[in-house]
């Protein structure tokens, strides 16, 4: 692709009325999910939970691209085509995540350096033939006292902007994803200054690898209280410490924000979407790419029961089309109970 392709492909993955299903879970991560179902985690059971979302009606009106493991963009549907061609064919883009996790930083514990660069090259042509058009790249900053260190929050986002240099480099848009963890007992300020220290150096890298704004997407946290504070930030509050941080430290020129969920739960994460758009006038589409907050529901309510397969969907349906609403502003939480 050439810089225009990549922003092409860019502004589609986060157009107003649709976001991006994050379905990358590694082996070990989609086991405590089928675990809590009690379903033994076998490639068959995955390729027949993938392509239960997949196959969703109408999928394609509120989602805009799939993130694919490794696995599952080399699996087919049952009837032998390819999930990839099967996502392209019904308006959505295959993307793929090309890290190898989150590993702990040598001298500096307590916190984490996301490894893979090492061949990512050739990974990248070989993901590129299988249909892939974008990719994702997560790095983990945590906070927690005298954490994170600017040698953490630099040596991360050096290898986020490497990452997508290779990827433009090879015809394929990144997903830029810095993910400060919600887990610790901070308050909304704190994560706030984290986030903004950690966006500024993200682009700062992205700026000296020559990385093309408009050829990527970014997908960061939402700037919230962190789980174990005291005191819980409102929607409304977590929608202007995010705004005012992205704007302070996002250029204009990237596409669109596609919020990842973070460990919210699946009606909080589409009220913080909603607040933003409802309430501000902004540079980029904000969006979302979720994973466990869009794929808890269906996976409940499916329970790895074949007959319980038309009740994940519509679970997947309705969570994905209120999603689609927020990005509007159009979402309320009397939608939930109507459905």
């Amino acid at each position: 692709m050439n810089a225009h392709e990549l922003h092409a492909v860019a502004t589609a993955m986060v157009e107003k009325g649709r976001g991006i299903l994050a379905a990358d879970e590694s082996s070990p991560t989609i086991k405590k999910r089928f675990d809590s179902i009690s379903l033994e985690s076998t490639e068959e059971h995955r390729r027949t939970y993938r392509e239960m979302l997949f196959t969703t009606e109408n999928l394609g009106s509120y989602i805009s691209g799939v993130i694919l493991y490794d696995e599952t963009l080399r699996q087919s549907c049952a009837d032998g085509t390819s999930f990839a061609s099967y996502l392209a064919e019904h308006g959505m883009l295959p993307g793929i995540k090309v890290d190898a996790g989150a590993k702990a930083l040598a001298g500096f514990p307590g916190e984490k350096i996301t490894e893979g660069l090492d061949g990512l090259r050739d990974r990248l042509a070989e993901y590129a033939g299988l249909g892939a058009k974008f990719a994702k790249w997560r790095a983990v900053i945590d906070i927690a006292d005298g954490i994170p260190t600017d040698y953490c929050i630099r040596a991360n986002a050096q290898a986020l902007a490497r990452y997508a240099a290779l990827c433009q480099e090879g015809g394929i848009v990144p997903i830029v994803e810095p993910e400060v963890l919600m887990d610790g007992a901070h308050d909304l300020a704190r994560c706030e200054a984290v986030t903004g220290e950690v966006l500024s150096q993200v682009f700062r890298e992205l700026h000296r690898h020559r990385v093309l704004l408009e050829g990527m997407v970014l997908k960061p946290n939402m700037v919230i209280s962190g789980k174990k504070c005291p005191t819980q930030a409102g929607v409304e509050e977590v929608a202007e410490a995010t705004v005012r941080c992205l704007k302070r430290y996002v250029p204009g020129a990237v596409p669109g924000i596609a919020f990842l969920s973070g460990g919210q739960s699946d009606e909080l994460a589409t009220a913080h979407l909603n607040a933003m758009n409802a309430a501000y006038t902004l540079p980029w589409n904000l969006t979302f790419s979720y994973g466990r907050a869009l794929q808890a529901p269906a996976l409940k309510a499916w329970g790895g029961r074949a007959e319980k397969l038309s009740a994940g969907q519509a679970a997947l349906g309705l969570r994905a089309r209120l999603n689609g609403l927020a990005t509007h502003g159009e979402y309320s939480p009397e939608m939930e109970k109507a459905a």
